[in-house]
């Protein structure tokens, strides 16, 4: 058997993380995996590859130059006439255009994954054309599904995102050891709304005693294009002394392990690998609840984690310091956070891909 998974690049990202885990994960069953990047270089690679895999690039960013992206296409398609058994799985609608130009024809049988909220989709039409070339689809969610015409539900599958225990680590049963950080992972990009983020943590400091806030800092991991933006909200807003701004790290989960708690605060999401993993860690964690439903599915509100109003500033600083002064509330909802561990553990999902994987070569 032989996958080629087909991606922008490598560079960092939830989907990137889910391939790789999935990819070495098929590998060590002697299943044969090419990652083709479509716009990505060969590094830098923000995720472990197991050496067995193969890591092409079809082209660097295009920049809305023609001439490249057919020479992209005719580099894939290539691909695929030497790998004439191989399943392809495409990740997301761009993706996944490139894809199937470049198996058209071609014995190549296609599995796309939808990996966000298919509202925010700019050319919805020409997506369900795309999705309709492909043998399964492979959602996140539900309600990631019901988007969708039923020529295209009917195809549909949900699954949701891996975990490797490997790169976790054990999950803090210390509560005294835990930091007076609050933290949150993810690109600084317009969709994780950090800056939503910053206002609720104001706000936390402002309403609450000196005694209870001053002790606690807010840390975001990630990079991405806002990051002057929001360093410059950060000093407006008079807390650029309580705010960490720690970049990309591939150990994250390590270094936010002891921290008091973890946050999203996204506009919508698929199922956010961040937010899987601080829960499979045991730390308490907060959400905005938002589409297409990958929080939701997650966290039972007021049990394992604790989900807030999109967009509603009030009602996640209100969440952050419930937390804080209910410790005991936040350590069992921690403790139950980190049953996900087990529930999407990288056997149980890559055996529900697999799957698929089948069902597609026959």
């Amino acid at each position: 058997m032989n996958i080629i998974f087909v991606i922008v690049s490598m560079a960092g990202g939830g989907a990137e993380r889910v391939i790789s885990i999935l990819a070495n994960q098929f590998v060590k069953q002697s299943i044969g995996v090419t990652i083709i990047m479509t716009a990505g270089d060969e590094m830098p690679v923000s995720y472990q590859l197991d050496e067995r895999i193969k890591l092409i690039s079809a082209g660097g960013t295009s920049g809305g130059s023609l001439s490249k992206r057919f020479k992209r296409v005719a580099k894939m398609r290539r691909i695929f006439k030497k790998q004439k058994d191989a399943i392809i799985i495409s990740f997301g609608p761009g993706t996944s255009f490139f894809a199937v130009t470049s198996a058209l024809f071609l014995p190549n049988r296609i599995i796309i994954s939808e990996r966000n909220d298919p509202a925010v989709c700019p050319y919805p039409r020409l997506r369900n054309l795309i999705y309709q070339r492909a043998k399964y689809l492979v959602f996140q969610t539900d309600a990631a599904l019901k988007c969708f015409p039923r020529s295209i539900r009917k195809k549909g599958f949900v699954i949701g995102n891996p975990l490797d225990d490997k790169l976790l680590p054990i999950r803090n049963e210390n509560e005294n050891g835990r930091k007076f950080e609050i933290v949150a992972v993810g690109r600084l990009e317009p969709q994780k709304n950090y800056a939503l983020l910053l206002e609720a943590f104001a706000l936390f400091i402002r309403k609450n005693h000196v005694d209870i806030t001053e002790q606690y800092t807010l840390a975001i991991y990630g990079n991405g294009s806002l990051d002057n933006e929001l360093k410059n909200q950060a000093k407006i807003l008079g807390i650029e002394k309580k705010i960490i701004f720690a970049g990309f790290h591939f150990d994250v989960m390590e270094k936010i392990k002891n921290s008091a708690m973890y946050i999203l605060s996204s506009d919508y999401e698929g199922i956010p690998n961040s937010l899987l993993e601080a829960m499979a860690i045991g730390l308490p964690v907060i959400s905005t609840d938002c589409p297409i439903g990958g929080s939701k599915a997650l966290i039972q509100d007021g049990e394992n984690g604790i989900l807030v109003p999109v967009g509603d500033i009030e009602a996640l600083a209100n969440a952050i310091f419930t937390l804080v002064r209910n410790p005991d509330s936040a350590k069992a909802m921690g403790e139950k956070a980190s049953k996900a561990r087990d529930l999407y553990s990288v056997d149980v999902i890559a055996g529900q891909w697999l799957d698929v994987v089948k069902k597609t070569s026959k």
